[in-house]
């Protein structure tokens, strides 16, 4: 016996298997759980983890506030999974992005049950689920948005549960059914297709119920399959048993806060942000079509050949597994995936608001059409699973990498931490923080209480020295801070009427302990 072939046989003894599966598992938790701790950037995080926190202090589970002003633009979920982080670790950064790691990881369980489900289904016992699990917990995606106190994720995870529940459902008790009349009563997974649809709607809206079953429908009508009587059915009592899991919250801030409630955030932050760029995230109608791919790195290339084969092969009526080696009839999940991208895509490119995080619920789609385009390149060779886990490996040694190096970096010169950390290792801890010609959203987590609003409860923009003047005598103010771009910064400086100190800069803003002369 060769060496190679030795080689291996020891690497495809099951015991090895385990460990190496178990170990990559250990991997990726830690993964996902390392540096949670670098300050928050960007407008979102800081913004949601201080109306977290806003709530927290309150003991309101209901009623989310930022600066005091009521602030429907998203449902609770977030905001609920960081007041309990915050119970437990403090409130801190971690806190504020515990909930959306745990999410990820939660997405990327939902796809191991979906692969157990497809390999127990068709009989094989090979490590599709194995290799599904690993490259969705390795995609650009999934790690970045899992990283992050925002609700991307927080959406992602119970669509992905939800949809995967049905699937399950639907292989045992429709695709397997004789006649495809589909088995009376019902199950878990029915049921639980239905509970994470609640749940989706208290993460971000109407979308939580809008995708699945538009998603469900599609699927049925590119498999030009009918869905069973039970299944018709359950719609009645499962809707009703979404609605109810949703309105834990929905009621009682309904009754807390009336028609106010209705107006931002479904007039507003639904109906407005869809058909208008009212909020200014304007794009390009094609911008999700790049945006959806480059989410799959670092398996865009066989995300590529997925779709190119899974065209080819999806309207077949007969699936001879070539898509999927070891894999009997892969046409029902690669249709499923197919409807599952789609919906996604079609709906937020007629979108008059698009950022890229509006895309990551179809990225658990294009995960499993690329699993099951890799499942058959590594029936034929072994040699393909190797790559796949070094491929893996080598993406969570990376990102490792860029959290001790490039992204702590990257925070301090985004956030505004260090800023207000140095004033007040001067001794400015309560002075009211005032934005020059710029407004910090980072701000709104770290120098929380201290802002200065205008009537709605947005942070006010002040536009010269003359108004920051104003300020000061309009309130009898003694001293104030200021935050102001680096380029405006002269304009305060060799203001004869104010006297301005700078403290530090972080490459964009700099802070100022400022009084009138």
């Amino acid at each position: 016996m060769t060496p190679e072939i030795t080689k291996t046989k020891v690497l495809e003894r099951p015991g090895t298997r385990t460990y190496v599966q178990v170990a990559l598992g250990v991997l990726t938790v830690f993964v996902y759980l390392f540096g949670l701790t670098i300050p928050l950037v960007g407008p979102d995080e800081p913004r949601y983890a201080q109306v977290a926190r806003e709530m927290f202090e309150r003991g309101d589970w209901i009623t989310p506030t930022l600066g005091g002003f009521t602030w429907f633009e998203k449902p609770a979920l977030l905001y609920w999974l960081e007041i309990a982080s915050f119970h437990v670790f403090g409130v801190n950064e971690f806190a504020a992005r515990f909930g959306s790691a745990i999410f990820g990881l939660g997405t990327i369980a939902s796809l191991w049950v979906l692969a157990r489900c497809i390999t127990a289904s068709s009989r094989v016992k090979d490590d599709f689920a194995f290799h599904l699990a690993l490259i969705a917990a390795s995609t650009l995606g999934i790690i970045v948005f899992s990283r992050g106190a925002s609700f991307d994720i927080i959406i992602t995870f119970p669509l992905t549960a939800a949809l995967v529940s049905f699937f399950v459902w639907h292989s045992k008790n429709e695709l397997n059914a004789e006649g495809g009349s589909g088995r009376v009563g019902v199950s878990l997974s029915l049921l639980l297709f239905y509970v994470f649809i609640g749940v989706a709607l208290l993460a971000k809206g109407l979308i939580g119920i809008v995708f699945p079953f538009a998603i469900v429908v599609f699927y049925y009508v590119l498999s030009r399959r009918l869905p069973s009587f039970t299944f018709i059915l359950s719609l009645f009592w499962g809707t009703l048993a979404a609605v109810a899991v949703a309105a834990i919250w929905y009621v009682p801030v309904y009754l807390q806060n009336g028609y106010t409630f209705v107006d931002e955030f479904f007039v507003q932050h639904h109906f407005q942000r869809f058909t208008s760029n009212k909020f200014q995230h304007p794009q390009a109608f094609h911008f999700f079509l790049w945006v959806l791919p480059l989410m799959t790195l670092p398996w865009l290339p066989f995300f590529l050949a997925a779709i190119w084969s899974a065209i080819k092969k999806a309207f077949q009526r007969e699936d001879n597994g070539t898509q999927g080696e070891g894999l009997q009839n892969t046409r029902p999940i690669v249709l499923f995936s197919f409807s599952w991208i789609l919906v996604p895509l079609v709906f937020f490119s007629f979108s008059g608001s698009k950022l890229p995080g509006y895309i990551l619920p179809a990225v658990p789609a294009a995960i499993i059409l690329t699993a099951v385009y890799v499942n058959g390149l590594i029936q034929k060779r072994k040699a393909w699973g190797l790559a796949i886990q070094g491929i893996a490996i080598a993406v969570f040694l990376a990102t490792t990498v860029a959290l001790v190096t490039i992204v702590p970096r990257f925070a301090d010169t985004d956030s505004v931490k260090a800023l207000i950390q140095k004033a007040g290792d001067r001794g400015y801890i309560n002075e009211t923080v005032l934005n020059l010609h710029a407004v910090s959203h980072n701000a709104e987590f770290y120098a929380a209480g201290r802002l200065l609003r205008d009537e709605t409860g947005k942070q006010k923009r002040l536009y010269g020295p003359t108004e920051v003047l104003a300020e000061i005598e309009r309130e009898n103010r003694r001293k104030v801070l200021v935050l102001v771009p680096l380029e405006y910064l002269v304009q305060i400086t060799s203001n004869d009427k104010l006297s301005a100190e700078v403290i530090a800069d972080n490459g964009e803003l700099a802070i100022l302990v400022v009084a009138a002369r």
